[in-house]
């Protein structure tokens, strides 16, 4: 399932995080494994929807802890599947939110728009931070050298939740040299850094020209972030 714009939307304008109350949170989830116990699916993601309006990683341990009493829940399942959720999803918060503080970038007016969340310079944009894709089966290093078969794959193999689409896309792909990528998407600040300095030397010329669809052009973009 992927994660909903409007929800975004209402977690920056309603909670107002502030990107190192975020980075300072999301630290929490790495003190343990990353792992999924069962697929995403509608009636987990509804059980767990209080993701979007907890920040503090404490108050969702315990959020977590009624919600397995009151439903009688598998309790290693539901706690990895909610906390899984909840990384991933301030995680994006926080990227988009570093997005959209820079100067070119507009975000999105329609705050339920499932396919845009931001303007880059007159060009609308959903964006995604994603692990380096075992899928892939190829090197990292083979995958900068052939970026467009790479982002053929991420739009051929992505989830198959509400944010499926063939549209234009900023991808972030975090690569770990020690293999522990997801870790990654907690470093907020570092992030910032790298996209800060993707949209301030941005030019067209840095987006991909895919032929997804017969009668039309996706572009999107691809951004590194490797440690």
């Amino acid at each position: 399932m992927g994660i909903s714009t409007t929800a975004i939307y209402d977690a920056i304008i309603l909670i107002k995080p502030d990107l190192d109350t975020i980075e300072s949170e999301l630290q929490h989830r790495l003190l343990y494994k990353y792992v999924w116990y069962r697929k995403q699916n509608d009636q987990w993601d509804g059980y767990s929807d209080f993701i979007y309006t907890i920040v503090k990683f404490e108050e969702l341990i315990t959020k977590i802890s009624e919600t397995i009493s009151r439903l009688r829940l598998d309790k290693h399942e539901f706690f990895y599947y909610t906390v899984n959720r909840w990384y991933n999803y301030w995680s994006a918060v926080a990227v988009e939110s570093i997005f959209c503080a820079l100067d070119g970038v507009i975000p999105v007016k329609n705050k339920k728009h499932r396919l845009v969340d931001f303007s880059l310079f007159g060009e609308n944009f959903d964006h995604k931070t994603s692990v380096f894709p075992k899928g892939f089966s190829k090197s990292i290093g083979y995958a900068k050298r052939h970026p467009e078969e790479l982002l053929k794959w991420l739009y051929a193999n992505q989830s198959q939740g509400k944010r499926k689409h063939l549209e234009n896309r900023m991808f972030i792909i975090v690569y770990a040299n020690d293999g522990a990528h997801w870790k990654l998407k907690s470093q907020i600040t570092w992030l910032k850094d790298i996209i800060s300095t993707y949209v301030t030397t941005f030019d067209d010329s840095k987006l991909y020209r895919l032929q997804l669809q017969p009668d039309k052009v996706t572009k999107a973009g691809l951004i590194w972030a490797v440690m």
